[in-house]
């Protein structure tokens, strides 16, 4: 927390200044998404090697809208709030000091903390005068428009399933520790049926999380894992309401396991989307 008390306003010339300058476009584009952004997506779009770097980034914006807020003599929301840690899906400590002020966030149940981020998130998603934040400190918007790569993903007409594929499945339907999943999941069903119509690649479930994963090998191309992405929304959509409609929790997820890298120019879109993306999965690798 004592980060978020000393971090400077952005116009500055320190590392962490000109990486918050970079960052909050970013931000921006996420919250008329309303979509957050887990530390290591957020890190990785903006070239920061440690997502531990992004302390002083984060308030550093912070400290910036507290200032434009007394300037407006409006309070515009903690917008760093869309910054949250993957396993828990909160953002950092730091983001305390910005919320209950005479009390540390820490000291809270995670019940109470889900409780005030959720509530702050509404208000981040409805807020209208984003781009004016923008324009007021000299920053211009990023650009969304993802047209091109929709077209091809669009038209892309697959095949039928390759051996690469299909071993490709069936070693991270054995494996779900390779997409991050906890030891002791049990194996993932191949080509699980979905009550949409679709077979998600590979369906795990434990007692709490229902999770779809679409395995992209290394001879798909940009086409095809621009429409894995979009498989991906479609599957964790349609498992939420499969639990819904059985009377069960939505602790659903979709993650896209891709045996190459995800390129570059699709990372914008990952993270306006909120997709899981786990590269480099080979077998035995």
């Amino acid at each position: 927390m004592d980060t978020a008390k000393i971090a400077a306003p952005i116009s500055g010339d320190k590392l962490y200044q000109t990486r918050a300058r970079a960052v909050l476009p970013i931000l921006v584009r996420q919250a008329e998404a309303g979509t957050p952004i887990v530390y290591s997506a957020l890190a990785e779009e903006v070239g920061i090697p440690n997502p531990r770097n992004l302390n002083f980034v984060l308030g550093s914006i912070g400290t910036t809208l507290e200032n434009l807020s007394k300037a407006w003599k409006q309070k515009i929301p903690p917008i760093q709030c869309l910054v949250v840690n993957k396993s828990t899906g909160l953002p950092g400590e730091g983001i305390g000091w910005f919320l209950v002020k005479k009390e540390a966030f820490s000291s809270l149940s995670r019940r109470q903390q889900r409780a005030i981020v959720e509530a702050e998130l509404q208000h981040v998603y409805a807020y209208k005068r984003w781009r004016e934040v923008l324009s007021v400190l000299s920053l211009a918007p990023t650009e969304v428009d993802f047209s091109v790569q929709l077209k091809k993903a669009a038209a892309f007409g697959g095949g039928g399933e390759s051996d690469t594929h299909r071993r490709l499945k069936e070693y991270v339907a054995k494996n779900p520790s390779i997409v991050g999943l906890p030891t002791g999941t049990p194996t993932g069903v191949t080509e699980f049926a979905l009550a949409s119509g679709d077979a998600a690649d590979i369906h795990f479930q434990d007692k709490k999380d229902w999770v779809a994963v679409e395995v992209k090998s290394a001879i798909s191309n940009h086409a095809d894992i621009t429409r894995g992405l979009f498989q991906c929304v479609k599957y964790k959509a349609v498992l939420e309401a499969m639990q819904l409609s059985s009377g069960l929790p939505q602790n659903a997820r979709a993650i896209l396991a891709l045996e190459s890298e995800l390129p570059s120019r699709l990372i914008p879109l990952k993270n306006v989307l909120g997709i899981e993306v786990v590269e480099s999965v080979r077998e035995n690798g």
